[in-house]
């Protein structure tokens, strides 16, 4: 996840158990929107709250990479990303999908990246 990512789920209260599951649904198929370019939103609960009222993930992912949590919002927030955000995304996915092993491993190192355990 990246740390922007990182900062709002521990604002959201959400579990690193609520992520996992939430990435093996992304993985097998099972999210709310496909945004193209490798882009996907999930749901996620948070804590003491059902899916539907909680908060939205923005995921890069791509079969045979690695699958990273971009960006997140609560509902009440807004409904959707705007054109600009999702032209962004799209673009930092594209980054992400061309990093090495070793650059990721160094963004980790850096804080800039984060692995859920």
């Amino acid at each position: 996840m990246t740390r922007h990512f990182s900062k709002w789920i521990a604002k959201q209260d959400i579990s690193e158990t609520e992520l996992t599951k939430a990435l093996d649904e992304v993985i097998s198929g099972n999210y709310e929107a496909s945004l193209g370019g490798s882009i996907f939103k999930k749901r996620v609960r948070f804590e003491n709250t059902g899916k539907s009222g909680s908060g939205r993930t923005i995921i890069c992912y791509k079969k045979g990479n690695n699958a990273i949590y971009i960006h997140g919002f609560a509902k009440n927030e807004k409904d959707n990303l705007s054109k600009n955000e999702l032209i962004a995304f799209k673009e930092l996915a594209k980054i992400i999908f061309n990093m090495t092993d070793e650059q990721i491993t160094s963004a980790i190192y850096a804080g800039k990246f984060m692995e859920i355990e």
